[in-house]
């Protein structure tokens, strides 16, 4: 069975410009840059009848978020576009225990997740290290399950949407305090 969603465009000062979000009668479902978002919901909005109030709720956290006067964007999730399984697991891990200002290595959060207890016992933190990654890059939810938080033990790591995407991850860092801001930093003061 579909997932009714309502869907809405909200300008952003990301590198990335717009993102697109997905709202269900349970949450936040999807959250996307508008330019990667290939494949994924038609252009434009489209707000179900009674979800006005909630686009409206979402678009003012967004924007609070993005004038750095709300550190947590305090909306309810819906989780039911991820995978059930580890996805989900590392993901909720991620968003329960890594707030603004703080980072995690992709390795750390694999331990924390206690997704890969196997490969960890064994000694094996590699493996589970890269797929954490994979699944920061397969995150449905970017910015509720802060994945731009998700570093590597040995600098800032990727993000996904190319060059483009860690502008993006970069621009979030500064917004947060993890980073210094540099001349052509576009965020507020």
């Amino acid at each position: 069975m579909a997932v009714p969603v309502s869907w809405i465009t909200l300008a952003t000062p990301l590198p990335s410009g717009p993102v697109r979000v997905g709202i269900t009668a349970e949450g936040v479902a999807s959250v996307s840059f508008e330019a990667v978002a290939g494949g994924g919901p038609p252009v434009g909005d489209a707000v179900r009848p009674g979800d006005e109030p909630k686009a409206a709720l979402v678009a003012r956290h967004f924007a609070e978020y993005f004038a750095g006067t709300r550190r947590r964007l305090g909306l309810p999730v819906d989780w039911r576009l991820t995978t059930a399984g580890p996805q989900r697991s590392v993901l909720q891990t991620l968003e329960r225990t890594v707030g603004w200002g703080s980072t995690v290595s992709y390795g750390e959060l694999a331990v924390r997740s206690e997704v890969f207890t196997t490969e960890i016992e064994a000694g094996s933190l590699g493996p589970a290290a890269r797929a954490v990654g994979s699944i920061m890059g397969s995150n449905p939810l970017f910015l509720l399950v802060p994945c731009h938080r998700v570093v590597a033990a040995d600098g800032i790591g990727g993000f996904g949407g190319g060059p483009v995407g860690m502008e993006v991850k970069r621009w979030l860092l500064t917004l947060e305090g993890v980073l210094p801001p540099t001349l052509d930093w576009t965020g507020p003061a």
